[in-house]
């Protein structure tokens, strides 16, 4: 369908976690030079729920998650980032590499108050119509295939992987990485906001946000 935009509804985190993401891409296009730079248009993050939502009904997807903040204590939710690792993305010898993040109990539990909340302005069927592209950029499968699925696969204790994505790196290079010792640190939200996305899940255009009371 082409009346659909794939959203995000995430968290930005604090500034020292902004500083570990940034560090950390830096370092992933030194193996991958062309690979993505984080900044204003592939803003780290950490995604909570990826939907294809009705054009149309964004004003009401957006007032669902106005209304679920509301009912939610921000401040509770808390995050431990504790290792580097990375995944498959459809580009031969590369992996698209991550902070792991370990969840707190009560962003299990904001997940399902947002998936519940706006369920009901979500469709199936997103196309590459759906998402933030640079002129003559494609949408990759994997990406329309991750949001696509994104319910069931990525809800819930057994399926939610939380992260902050940094980067592409050669395989060769992740696996020295990912070996090194990773000093483990606390993260926490500063806002939260609902963005486009973009290819490879990255958050390309702003549509909303929410400060995170402290």
């Amino acid at each position: 369908m082409d009346d659909l935009t794939a959203v995000d509804i995430l968290v930005n985190p604090d500034e020292t976690t902004m500083r570990h993401a940034h560090a950390w891409n830096a370092r992933m296009r030194q193996s991958v030079p062309d690979g993505f730079a984080l900044d204003a248009s592939h803003q780290p993050h950490i995604t909570t729920l990826q939907r294809y939502v009705r054009t149309t009904d964004l004003d009401d997807a957006y007032q669902a998650v106005h209304r679920t903040l509301a009912a939610t204590d921000t401040r509770a939710l808390s995050y431990r980032a504790v290792a580097i690792r990375h995944a498959d993305w459809g580009v031969p010898g590369q992996g698209l590499a991550v902070i792991l993040l370990r969840p707190g109990p009560q962003v299990l539990d904001f997940q399902a108050a947002l998936l519940a909340a706006i369920t009901p302005f979500t469709e199936s069927g997103g196309t590459a119509a759906a998402f933030v592209t640079d002129p003559g950029e494609g949408i990759s499968q994997s990406t329309l295939d991750w949001v696509a699925g994104y319910v069931p696969h990525q809800i819930g204790p057994d399926g939610y992987t939380a992260h902050i994505t940094v980067g592409f790196a050669t395989l060769d290079d992740l696996k020295t990485i990912e070996a090194e010792p990773f000093d483990a640190f606390t993260v926490r939200p500063a806002t939260i906001a609902v963005y486009q996305l973009g290819n490879s899940g990255a958050a390309r255009k702003l549509l909303r946000s929410w400060p995170a009371p402290t």
